[in-house]
């Protein structure tokens, strides 16, 4: 029986829609079983909407952390989701929220963990001078993108290079190793060539 996510978004959900894309396409042998969003003017959402998933809006403007976590939890539950995936989802999780789903919380990073944590990751390469960036998926826990890795993707900094530019170089392999991370965890994929760290 093929594993189900639950993705959280608050925004375009570029992440969501290739892992979308990867189970559409048979890439991926997994069921997306809820997308939950925050935020009901999400781009994310209404494509969710439009591909007949399960799009639940659960908005969190106003609610204390925990609060809000308790509801979002109830409805993971409630789709009996087996792995949790944060696509663009600009909440920071409560330490409970992370505790009751412990090692079945990832996310995607734009930057080479552990360099570059937290916001801005592009922006900080590109002001270090750093001659490679990338992508990191990643398990949550209690820190700050500090959880263990899965799996990267390497972008090399060009000359000249534009945060514009770099961004969406590394967009372009956070949408590939998302969907091959999801795939090694559950079983849903065979990795072979590059890719994998």
């Amino acid at each position: 029986m093929s594993k189900r996510l639950g993705i959280l978004l608050s925004g375009r959900g570029s992440n969501f829609i290739a892992i979308a894309d990867s189970v559409a396409a048979g890439r991926l042998d997994v069921e997306i079983a809820v997308v939950i969003s925050n935020r009901a003017d999400a781009p994310g959402l209404l494509a969710a909407h439009s591909r007949g998933l399960n799009a639940v809006l659960l908005p969190s403007r106003g609610m204390e952390r925990e609060a809000y976590d308790r509801q979002l939890a109830a409805e993971i539950r409630k789709n009996n989701v087996d792995l949790i995936c944060l696509a663009g989802y600009l909440r920071l999780l409560s330490p409970w929220f992370i505790r009751e789903f412990p090692m079945r919380i990832l996310n995607i990073h734009p930057s080479l963990l552990p360099a570059f944590p937290g916001l801005d990751a592009q922006r900080q390469a590109l002001e270090h001078g750093v001659k490679f960036s990338g992508c990191t998926v990643h398990y949550v826990d209690e820190g700050l993108d500090s959880g263990p890795i899965i799996q990267q993707a390497v972008v090399p900094v060009l000359e000249g290079d534009t945060l514009e530019a770099l961004s969406a170089r590394i967009l372009r392999e956070e949408h590939r190793i998302y969907s091959e991370a999801i795939g090694l965890l559950t079983g849903g994929k065979r990795i072979l060539g590059s890719g994998s760290v």
